[in-house]
């Protein structure tokens, strides 16, 4: 147990804040779609308009928080955007239309895709470079941990089914991003770093670090396949029992929990970064050939393939985080962690809000030729992530010199 716990110091206290934010998220995420029909009134067409929307918003706004935490400082940006957060969250609680719901999820979209630049930010002021995936392995492991604790506590009010049960949720998930705050104040403030304001938002004309960006979003789209796509998949495709669904995600969440950070050592500069997201990639073709197989009229071999690919899928999602963690870090330059990181979260918003749709298309629609096509596409991306990330690797020779080298 103690080899799970972070060092003493701010790599413990990030993690502590990961924890008590991540609980609030756990509880949202399995509740937010019933609250939203059943105690805000929404239909279910107008919610994943409002919160497509609203994530849209989150991808553009993500850049420039960024720059903020960067220019302002790391440390009172995250504890601002947490208390943004938090707002938000306890808007949930009083608005009961859809222009007010649209607010709302626009300020939490925003504040979420802030608030994760600006911590990258934070840690990379406070941990040493050659400590940052190791000290990301810990913080998602605690992340899992966090959504495991939430996600139990949103059964409970999914269970109650009352309002009270469901604002009771709400009302957690906003105190935990207040403690959030608290927490980071704990932290030692990191210096801004003064920039040159004629050359703002640098990220957005780094053609190689955009183009590492968009291959991660490719690899990316996995993250809806347990919320979205296995479920689907197994209700609509096997003849698995449904509650398998809740032990795949408990299967997931506990092996990341137990294993991220042994699978980040080997993770150490941009090299093996290319060659964890190669063995990513290989093992994602492998998920969706034994996930496939389950399409069978055998409850039991079903059960046994989900299973299978099951393991495989969160050993590439393992494979893929500290390869990816490794890159968006080194390949950033330095005083502009922030900026780099927000323009990289875009990848997570764009598989939040067109990976449903995709993998709904695919796995459902397409079946077995769906997960193959799937496969292909993903191991295509982990293959040239190596090329393009040596590409991006040449141009930090000489940090500033990006976009003059590039002729904008």
């Amino acid at each position: 147990m103690p080899k799970l716990l972070p060092p003493v110091g701010p790599q413990r206290t990030l993690s502590l804040a990961q924890l008590t934010n991540s609980v609030g998220d756990g509880a949202y995420y399995v509740t937010s779609a019933l609250y939203f029909t059943h105690v805000v009134g929404l239909a279910p067409a107008r919610i994943g308009l409002g919160l497509t929307v609203a994530w849209a918003v989150g991808s553009v706004v993500g850049v420039p928080l960024g720059r903020i935490a960067d220019r302002r400082g790391p440390r009172g940006t995250a504890v601002l955007l947490a208390l943004a957060t938090c707002a938000a969250v306890a808007s949930f609680l009083v608005v009961r239309d859809f222009a007010p719901f649209l607010a709302a999820a626009c300020l939490y979209a925003t504040a979420q895709s802030g608030l994760a630049a600006a911590r990258q930010a934070l840690l990379a002021g406070l941990v040493a470079k050659e400590e940052r995936t190791g000290a990301l392995a810990h913080l998602q492991s605690t992340l899992n941990a966090g959504l495991a604790v939430g996600a139990a506590l949103g059964g409970l009010a999914l269970s109650a089914g009352s309002t009270a049960a469901y604002l009771a949720v709400f009302a957690v998930d906003a105190a935990s991003f207040l403690l959030c705050a608290l927490v980071l104040l704990r932290l030692p403030a990191v210096a801004a770093v003064p920039g040159d304001r004629s050359a703002q938002l640098v990220v957005l004309r780094d053609r190689p670090y955009a183009v590492v960006t968009l291959l991660n979003a490719v690899l990316l789209v996995r993250m809806p396949l347990l919320s979205v796509g296995l479920p689907l998949w197994i209700t609509e495709r096997t003849e698995a029992p449904e509650w398998v669904v809740s032990a795949l995600f408990v299967l997931n969440t506990g092996a990341v929990m137990l294993f991220q950070i042994r699978t980040a050592r080997s993770v150490n500069g941009i090299s093996t970064a290319a060659r964890a997201l190669r063995r990513s990639g290989a093992l994602m073709v492998l998920t969706c050939l034994v996930l496939a197989m389950s399409a069978v009229d055998d409850s039991w071999l079903a059960v046994t393939a989900l299973a299978g690919g099951s393991v495989l899928l969160v050993a590439a999602e393992m494979l893929h985080s500290a390869g990816s963690w490794q890159l968006s870090f080194d390949l950033a330059p330095a005083g502009r962690i922030g900026e780099y990181q927000g323009f990289f979260g875009t990848g997570v918003t764009v598989a939040r809000t067109l990976g449903p749709l995709l993998l709904t298309t695919l796995l459902v629609g397409w079946g077995t030729a769906g997960w193959l096509l799937l496969g292909g596409v993903v191991l295509a991306a982990s293959y040239a992530l190596g090329p393009a990330a040596r590409w991006a690797a040449r141009t930090r020779q000489e940090p500033d010199s990006v976009v003059a080298a590039q002729g904008v």
